[in-house]
This record gives C-alpha cells, structure tokens and sequence, in this order.
C-alpha cells in the first residue's frame, strides 16, 4: 500500500513536469501575441501594454473622453449558450475609463456598476466613457456601454492620479491599520 502510494506520487510529479513543460513551449509559441496594440500610441498615456483582444480597442480618444469597443469572443462565454462573462464587460468599461482621463499613474479605486443586459458571443460593445476632471487628484468617470445602440451597462468609476507609480508608493501605516482590525 505504501509502494502503491509512493508510486502515485512520483507520477503526479512526472504530469507535474510535464504540464510546467507545456506552459513553457505555450508562452514562447505566443510571444508575438502578447504585444500590444496601443504601445506605439503618442498620445496614450495610460494603460499601453493592455491586449486589445481581451479590453477593446481605442475607437477615439479626446481630452476627457474615450470611446472603445469590445469585440467578445467564444473564449469570454460561461456557458454552451454564448453568454459572455461579465467580467470582461466590466474590464472595457474600466478600460475606457482610464484612457478618458488619459493620464500616467492613474488608478481605478472604485466603481458603481450595473450590467443591464447581456451580452452574447460575436457581439460588438460599444463603450463611451467621459471623465469629469476637478481641480484635485480625483476624477469621476461615467461610462455607457451599448450593443446596437442598446444600453448594456452603466457605470461610474473613481480613479486618482498618483504622482508615482502604484507599485512604487509607499502606503503609510497598511499593516498598522490592517492588524488593527
């Protein structure tokens, strides 16, 4: 019994390997697919390394307002019925924006949404998104998302310009607060 079981371990090692093996031969096969759409953009300044296939693409982009477009694939469906999942509505919209305010560091920090119909493989969303700027770090973006001029989603997100990347601010006093708890 013990031999049967150390034989099961070792095999779950072996797939283990095997499976690290693919993933490997995965990402160096998609290399150029991993590229980005917007990098070569001048006037983006915000999100430029995101992949079209998956957030939308930039259909315009003026000052305070954008307007992209999510074209769904089987690969965002939850079901055999082609229902897209609404995560990735709610990740264009977000996309849309980020890019309406259009500006380095920015960062979503909360949203009120409402997914008010669905949406189905092969559609084509529409999103506009305007940007109510003010004379602090804050901005209020509505976005309004339609699929033949139907409206799908709505929503309004908060977002803050930092003045260095999120990834390199230092937030005072995050342990202090979360042990108090």
């Amino acid at each position: 019994m013990a031999d049967d079981a150390k034989i099961s371990a070792h095999e779950e090692i072996d797939n283990l390997a095997q499976i690290e093996e693919n993933f490997d031969d995965y990402q160096n096969d998609n290399n150029g697919l991993e590229h980005s759409d917007f990098e070569d953009r001048e006037d983006l300044l915000t999100h430029t390394k995101v992949r079209s296939s998956l957030i939308g693409n930039i259909i315009s982009l003026e000052h305070s307002k954008s307007k992209t477009t999510l074209q769904t694939t089987e690969e965002m469906t939850v079901d055999k019925l082609g229902l897209i999942h609404n995560g990735f509505i709610f990740g264009a919209a977000e996309y849309a924006a980020a890019i309406a305010v259009n500006e380095e560091n920015l960062v979503i920090i909360s949203s009120k949404v409402k997914f008010l119909a669905p949406a189905k493989d092969g559609d084509l969303i529409e999103f506009i998104a305007m940007a109510k700027f003010e004379d602090s770090r804050k901005r209020e973006i509505k976005v309004i998302g339609e699929i033949n001029e139907i409206k799908i989603f709505e929503g309004i997100f908060q977002a803050v310009l930092l003045e260095n990347h999120i990834l390199k601010t230092k937030i005072k006093n995050i342990n202090k607060d979360y042990h108090a708890r």
